[in-house]
């Protein structure tokens, strides 16, 4: 099996990750495919199994780790589990397409430690913590409650920025958006 490029996408809940990876996509010419990240959390709103995630219960999620089923995993919140299936990468790979992945900082860099040459880690940072608290308040999807544990939990995965390739400072999402597409489009074939 022919095995593409990796691209990892980090950063706090609320930096603009989703949206530059949703452009990036949209560009044919980079040959990309998402790779949709498992989880053991309950579904938010519309959300789709097999569209926005694959929604595994706890039991299940243990299990696959237990089974060496994924690429990475990691307890992001108490009890909610978030983890990058090896058949799915598997599945994309075998389609010809370059993976990209929007997935929490732990993950990333397990990925970049497991495949250092096949990928390109960029960390998207907002411009302040208090511009992400905006952020993360203007969705209004979540609780004051998450979004005081997303903002304590943004410092620290602010201070891995170092360890990725490349730092995105999303202070305008046009400029963020070129960025990306310059350092993916350098970066696969």
């Amino acid at each position: 099996m022919t095995k593409g490029k990796l691209i990892v996408f980090s950063a706090p809940s609320g930096s603009g990750k989703t949206t530059i990876v949703r452009h990036l996509l949209a560009q044919p010419e980079l040959n990309l495919a998402f790779s949709i990240s498992a989880t053991s959390r309950e579904k938010r709103g519309a959300e789709e199994n097999g569209k926005d995630y694959y929604f595994l219960s706890f039991e299940d999620f243990k299990k696959k780790i237990k089974n060496d089923e994924f690429l990475e995993w990691e307890e992001v919140y108490r009890d909610n589990f978030y983890g990058t299936l090896k058949s799915e990468v598997e599945r994309l790979w075998a389609e010809g397409k370059n993976v990209i992945f929007d997935i929490d900082v732990s993950g990333g860099l397990r990925i970049k430690r497991k495949f250092p040459e096949q990928t390109l880690a960029i960390f998207v940072k907002p411009p302040s913590i208090d511009e992400l608290k905006i952020r993360l308040k203007n969705r209004q999807t979540e609780s004051t409650d998450k979004i005081n544990m997303r903002i304590a939990k943004a410092s620290a995965e602010l201070a891995t920025a170092p360890l990725f390739d490349h730092v995105i400072i999303n202070d305008t999402l046009e400029h963020a958006l070129e960025e990306a597409y310059g350092l993916v489009s350098n970066f696969v074939p």
